[in-house]
């Protein structure tokens, strides 16, 4: 989870990929290639062909969720075999979620048992436009993010700090080289440079996330057939740009994937287009100090 932070360095105005800018204005989906608005509906046409489509959110915004959802609902009424891959819970907990999208369990029963408040804390009313269209579609939901403790070990010892066994449940490598996502990464983190020993181990556990994401989404996607799409929800800065969770799927893969990032704020602002396929606009949500 990167959370966007008030700083100098703009995240959403990186020179990193196509060249340019484009104006969003609040409400608005854009394409960022034409400037044009879209709606839901077409983005899910355009992922015709595509087995990955990534929707990058801000956790507490619910203009965020009810887009994704919007987008699910979408991809479903076209036909395709969707599958949803969640940031929010951990590769343990996968086997509690499969009753879920076939209607066994009531939602205070589906809380419970996907450990919902202790896997990931937000509010659950946020996210219920998404499993209410799991439910509704009986679409698989894919607990993406790989145990919590692994992540905090990295942040404090580096990649050296997994044992044997959890590597052989990660990518053979986990590149630690992409220059343009540590630019985002720092950008992210207020404009402050990855320096020094804690710096690369902090920066090597986003690594280990997204790395980790991008494995099991893979994993699931090999199990499938070639019309399926995974929709991936995760937060926008495994998404920015092209350089997270998207970056380590084409590298691995050589599938190309769709992106959506959704943004806030109250007035038009510009973007780079490199941000991603598409920008979702919401209005300020006003958050207690």
């Amino acid at each position: 989870m990167i959370g966007v932070l008030i700083q100098s360095i703009n995240p959403y105005q990186l020179e990193i990929g196509e060249k340019g800018q484009v104006l969003v204005k609040t409400g608005q989906i854009i394409e960022t290639k034409t400037g044009k608005s879209v709606s839901a509906k077409s983005i899910a046409r355009q992922a015709k062909g595509y087995r990955y489509i990534l929707l990058g959110e801000s956790h507490d915004h619910p203009d965020h969720h009810g887009l994704q959802a919007e987008i699910i609902h979408e991809l479903a009424k076209e036909g395709r075999d969707v599958v949803i891959g969640l940031e929010m819970f951990t590769r343990p907990v996968q086997n509690e979620l499969l009753a879920w999208s076939l209607g066994w369990q009531s939602e205070s029963e589906f809380i419970e048992k996907s450990k919902w408040k202790t896997e990931w804390g937000f509010d659950y009313g946020l996210y219920r436009p998404i499993f209410e269209a799991a439910k509704k579609f009986k679409l698989p939901l894919v607990a993406l993010n790989v145990p919590r403790d692994w992540v905090r070990k990295v942040g404090r010892e580096g990649l050296a700090g997994l044992t044997e066994e959890q590597r052989q449940e990660l990518p053979k490598e986990i590149d630690l080289g992409n220059n343009d996502h540590r630019s985002i990464f720092s950008a992210l983190m207020g404009g402050h440079p990855v320096t020094g020993p804690r710096g690369e181990n902090i920066y090597s556990a986003q690594v280990l996330w997204d790395a980790g994401m991008a494995n099991t989404a893979i994993k699931w996607m090999s199990k499938r057939s070639k019309e399926s799409i995974m929709v991936i929800v995760a937060g926008s800065g495994h998404v920015m740009y092209k350089q997270g969770i998207n970056w380590r799927i084409t590298k691995a893969t050589g599938d190309k994937t769709l992106d959506v990032v959704m943004i806030e704020g109250d007035q038009p602002q510009k973007v780079s287009k490199g941000i991603s396929d598409y920008v979702f606009a919401a209005k300020e949500l006003k958050r207690m100090p």
